[in-house]
């Protein structure tokens, strides 16, 4: 049976243990999955179903005796574990650098230039949680309208600015800008608006973010999918991770439950090709919150809305769930965390209960896809589909 339609959904941060250089990331003994399944707010039938806890070194649930998809484990070979660095893998290019980060905050050169192409002073300059930056430095913002420049342990170069103050059209150009500057060896992953709103004491974040990343440096499975007539939809921040790169149609989400509805509806239209999506609020507001129970409620979520998706399957439809680096709730830090990622696979066409073990990178995932629509490209990783298909 030939594959039409594949769903491949990340649940960003969705790790499932450490990987074995995890001690060079500051992430030995980390496990996002292990933190959350202790909460009682933990429950994931279909996920168990389809063999997540059958994975080779998983231990933290007990097995499925007879799993109803095929599973393993993904290995990320780029040096890197934040969400662009994640996707471009699973997508097909794996980075042997890792993009820069800059924990004293970032270098004259850079905030000279910027300054001058927007006409704007910046404070702050430091790592900051986005929450804490606006409060500590939101009312000299709005009172200066001067740019609110920060970063995080990720690369990213993060534009905060009150929405009365500085127009969202306004920010976006100045992120454009940044992103212009912000090449070669200061080429960030991405540069991000972060829009807020309120009075001060209760400034809060707004929902118009936007992220700029760098354009993918070579071919990804999306280029080969849309060089070939395929459809390609994002869903989530994913047109974002990609600069657009690849992909025809995007969906923007306000959280993983629109996320999840909006991939229900797409279910409903007929198109051929791949739907990728992107549930960002693990990672947002829970693993990086340090936030066990919501972790593990938003897994529970989701798990129901996957049993509804399920049950809407095609004949011709493959669905395949897999995440694009830690951020173990339940570790020290806020960080990010070097894990290995789940890889579960289902549909009429996909066979039951086969374990593809432990694979050495996220770009056997694209390499799959690819496999699937009798399709290869330029691209990192290695088929499974052999494995997996009856």
């Amino acid at each position: 049976m030939e594959t039409k339609r594949v769903f491949l959904i990340v649940l960003d941060s969705f790790g499932i243990g450490a990987l074995p250089d995890a001690h060079l990331f500051g992430d030995s003994g980390c496990n996002t999955l292990a933190s959350i399944v202790a909460s009682d707010k933990y429950n994931t039938p279909n996920m168990k179903r389809l063999g997540l806890f059958n994975i080779e070194g998983v231990s933290c649930l007990e097995r499925e005796k007879a799993p109803i998809g095929s599973f393993g484990r993904m290995a990320e070979k780029s040096m890197g574990k934040d969400t662009t660095i994640g996707h471009w893998e699973i997508a097909g290019i794996v980075s042997e650098k890792p993009f820069p980060t800059y924990p004293d905050g970032f270098p004259e050169e850079v905030l000279e230039a910027f300054k001058k192409k927007t006409g704007r002073n910046v404070i702050c300059n430091k790592p900051y949680s986005g929450t804490d930056v606006i409060r500590d430095y939101g009312q000299q913002h709005v009172e200066t309208g001067d740019l609110i420049v920060y970063t995080s342990a990720d690369s990213v170069f993060q534009i905060a600015a009150h929405e009365e103050i500085v127009p969202l059209e306004d920010l976006y150009h100045y992120c454009k800008i940044a992103r212009e500057i912000l090449q070669g060896k200061h080429g960030v992953g991405r540069v991000i608006a972060r829009p807020f709103v309120g009075q001060y004491p209760d400034f809060k974040r707004t929902t118009n973010r936007h992220d700029y990343s760098l354009i993918p440096p070579k071919q990804t499975m999306l280029d080969v999918l849309a060089e070939n007539g395929l459809d390609t939809i994002g869903v989530g921040k994913i047109y974002d991770i990609f600069a657009g790169k690849g992909i025809k149609e995007t969906h923007p989400i306000i959280s993983n439950i629109d996320g999840m509805e909006k991939t229900i509806a797409l279910q409903g239209r007929d198109f051929t090709g791949l739907c990728f999506v992107n549930l960002v609020d693990f990672d947002m507001l829970y693993g990086h919150r340090n936030d066990i129970d919501g972790y593990a409620h938003a897994s529970t979520v989701f798990d129901k809305q996957l049993g509804i998706f399920m049950e809407k399957m095609k004949e011709d439809d493959v669905l395949i769930i897999t995440a694009d680096h830690g951020c173990d709730p339940g570790f020290s830090g806020t960080d990010h965390t070097r894990e290995y990622t789940p890889m579960l696979a289902y549909g009429s066409s996909i066979k039951p209960n086969v374990s593809i073990g432990t694979r050495e990178t996220f770009s056997d995932i694209g390499a799959t896809v690819l496999d699937m629509f009798g399709l290869k490209g330029n691209i990192d990783g290695t088929s499974f589909f052999h494995q997996i298909s009856k």
